[in-house]
């Protein structure tokens, strides 16, 4: 069993930044962050390849956000810049079931609680 734990989550100001941590209990060779936002389908937010360190973003943050990792430490990170309404969610790191980054959740097999995210005008 794969423990995720998610950190980071606050309130900010549009315009703002932040960054979130996601510490895996062992090393996951994929790892990914999607958001859930009140009364929308969780969505992909991006993912990396342990290994070879690529990342992948969906095109809403493409450009704002960048994920990170730090093999040492099992950990995922997600930065977050130029914040916008729109980003106010819940966000969640998930372990793929696979070696490569998908945007599907039904990818992913073990999922962390996840964090608040919340942007205000």
């Amino acid at each position: 069993q794969v423990q995720l734990v998610e950190s980071g989550g606050g309130l900010v100001q549009a315009g703002d930044s932040l960054k979130l941590s996601c510490v895996a209990s062992q090393l996951i060779s994929v790892m990914g962050w999607f958001r859930q936002a009140p009364g929308k389908e969780r969505e992909f937010v991006g993912g990396i390849n342990w290994s070879g360190g690529d990342a992948t973003y969906a095109d809403s943050v493409k450009g704002r956000f960048t994920i990170s990792r730090d093999n040492a430490k099992t950990t995922v990170f997600l930065q977050m810049n130029s914040l916008s309404l729109e980003d106010t969610a819940v966000y969640y790191c998930a372990a793929s079931r696979y070696a490569r980054v998908s945007a599907y959740s039904t990818d992913y097999r073990y999922w962390g609680q996840g964090t608040q995210v919340t942007v205000s005008s």
